[in-house]
């Protein structure tokens, strides 16, 4: 009996030693497993201050390339599941934003909206491609918003999928936390990240738990360098003022759940960019494109062919 009882004991540490050392491991390879499933391949850019991180495929067609920008915290993988569906005549690029991923951090490395900006010209430009269908999500949608303002050239269409940028109408969730001082993606233990968590969709797809550990420990670990993107990304000059500029045809997409940010934005951004077509979806949280893939995959694709009719 004794001896049960201290391999039980010995197996409860090892467990709680190693568990966020297997989520690591899963979440790693069954992202690699879901981007060789869509054929979409890790390709390393070289721009002018670092080696940017992307997933790559789909033909080479000038007129549907595609560039799928996440948002702050986030990394390429969130675009997976929504991409599988536009590799098959449409050439896909999605970045690791500088920051973020595998592309990585670099103390002091600039991470304000326009740099950023500038930083998908220099991956289009490294890529060969003139223009280009950009569609963001959050911080990315603040970014894809002024590549649609500064190059206009550069953009053929311009998606934004509860876009950062603007101040909303009425605060949302995370407004409140940060109005009194508490920044939510700053991590300090599992309860933080499983807070967060819940702010960021309402409907979220199934992970297992050991995952959810990986991804919370995860940021524990970045949390200074999170705190460094955030003041930077914060502090970028608001869109609303070149809302006017965007002349790119324009999709609009919130979540009316949107804990992260309030969907009272949504009506802003339509009345700012003209000819902007609004989508508001009911029980979607802070990100459709993962909450549901496939549904906002099929607006995207209505949307695309709208411009080439």
């Amino acid at each position: 009996m004794v001896i049960v009882l201290i391999l039980a004991v010995l197996l409860a540490y090892w467990t709680w030693r190693t568990w966020p050392r297997i989520g690591h491991l899963l979440y790693d390879a069954s992202t690699a497993l879901e981007a060789r499933l869509y054929r979409l391949e890790k390709v390393t850019m070289p721009i002018a201050e670092m080696g940017m991180v992307t997933y790559q495929g789909g033909p080479d067609t000038p007129d549907r390339t595609l560039l799928m920008l996440h948002g702050y915290s986030a990394d390429k993988a969130i675009w997976l599941r929504f991409a599988r569906h536009f590799v098959d005549d449409c050439r896909v690029i999605i970045p690791d934003q500088a920051g973020h991923g595998e592309t990585g951090f670099k103390a002091g490395g600039g991470y304000d909206i326009p740099t950023q900006a500038e930083r998908m010209i220099q991956l289009l430009d490294a890529c060969g491609i003139g223009k280009v269908h950009v569609i963001g999500n959050s911080m990315g949608g603040y970014i894809a918003a002024w590549l649609a303002a500064a190059h206009p050239g550069r953009i053929a269409s311009l998606t934004l999928i509860d876009p950062a940028g603007l101040s909303s109408p009425e605060p949302s969730d995370m407004e409140r936390l940060l109005a009194a001082g508490t920044n939510p993606f700053l991590i300090h233990s599992q309860d933080d990240f499983k807070r967060l968590y819940r702010m960021t969709m309402a409907s979220p797809p199934w992970v297992p738990g050991v995952v959810l550990a990986a991804i919370a420990e995860h940021y524990e670990d970045r949390r200074d360098e999170l705190a460094e993107i955030f003041e930077d990304f914060h502090a970028s000059q608001p869109i609303g003022s070149r809302l006017a500029q965007i002349h790119a045809p324009t999709l609009l997409l919130w979540g009316r759940e949107d804990r992260l940010l309030h969907v009272s934005s949504a009506q802003v951004w339509a009345k700012g960019i003209a000819g902007a077509r609004l989508e508001i979806w009911d029980g979607i949280g802070h990100m459709p494109m993962v909450e549901r893939p496939a549904q906002t995959a099929a607006l995207y694709r209505q949307f695309l062919e709208r411009p080439r009719r």
